[in-house]
């Protein structure tokens, strides 16, 4: 039981802050392409350049109360938000997934994490992030469960081309782009990692995740405007991860 422990819960949840700390840099630099690993973290007001005891997940933010050491401004409360989220993360998947496959399902969500962060916040999924998970997913399963690699093969091909078919639909009716290549991207990857049996899952969750989203942001006292862009990929990105945790919502 306390080896089952060990392999289990303690080293993803240990690494998982660290994990979220990188994360947060990869939200915020790859966007504006500048360096990610090569450079080091330095105070957004005063550049100076941070050391190690600044850098400690989760306790140097709470030490410093959220200020810089060196300026004292307020650093606000992302690097620690998305830790937590890493750990969350970790921890929903050694929780559901038996051994060596808790360490893929967490790498499966940060990466959905980090890529969903971004379009939240600049409205794109960046290929870096997307594109990969499609092979990816197709890897794993030709390893878990090779009998059913077709089902995923298809599930990919699938995902993408009826997303790009309802985008020219979409277009075709409202005379604009709605949809981006970048949901069907991530679409694609994730018919990859849940094959086609759970795309119909992943589109309904994420569809109605967004929903509920923009009805949170409404009585939160928000603008919801019909004709503006609002990113699909942060509740499709949560559907993709919950369908391939738990299966699809009906058994196909």
């Amino acid at each position: 039981m306390s080896q089952y422990l060990s392999d289990q819960w303690i080293w993803p949840v240990i690494a998982a802050p660290f994990i979220g700390s990188f994360i947060g840099v990869l939200i915020l630099r790859l966007p504006a392409g500048q360096p990610i690993g090569m450079v080091r973290s330095a105070c957004p007001h005063c550049s100076v350049t941070l050391g190690a005891t600044d850098l400690v997940p989760f306790a140097s933010w709470l030490l410093l109360r959220g200020r810089c050491r060196h300026c004292s401004a307020a650093l606000g409360a992302f690097y620690p938000g998305i830790e937590a989220a890493s750990l969350v993360v970790a921890a929903w998947a050694v929780l559901v997934l038996p051994g060596p496959l808790s360490w893929i399902g967490c790498i499966l969500g940060w990466t959905l994490l980090a890529a969903a962060m971004i379009d939240l916040r600049h409205l794109v999924l960046p290929d870096v992030l997307v594109l990969p998970l499609i092979p990816a997913g197709l890897a794993v399963h030709a390893l878990i469960a090779p009998e059913r690699l077709p089902d995923h093969a298809i599930g990919a091909v699938i995902g993408y081309l009826g997303f790009v078919a309802i985008r020219g639909l979409y277009g075709a009716i409202r005379r604009r782009e709605g949809l981006g290549l970048g949901d069907a991207k991530l679409l694609a990857a994730a018919g990859a990692w849940v094959g086609w049996q759970g795309l119909p899952s992943v589109v309904f969750l994420g569809a109605m995740l967004t929903l509920a989203g923009l009805l949170a942001v409404a009585a939160a006292g928000g603008k919801v405007d019909a004709k503006g862009e609002i990113p699909f990929g942060p509740a499709l990105a949560l559907a993709f991860w919950i369908v391939w945790l738990h299966g699809p919502l009906v058994a196909v």
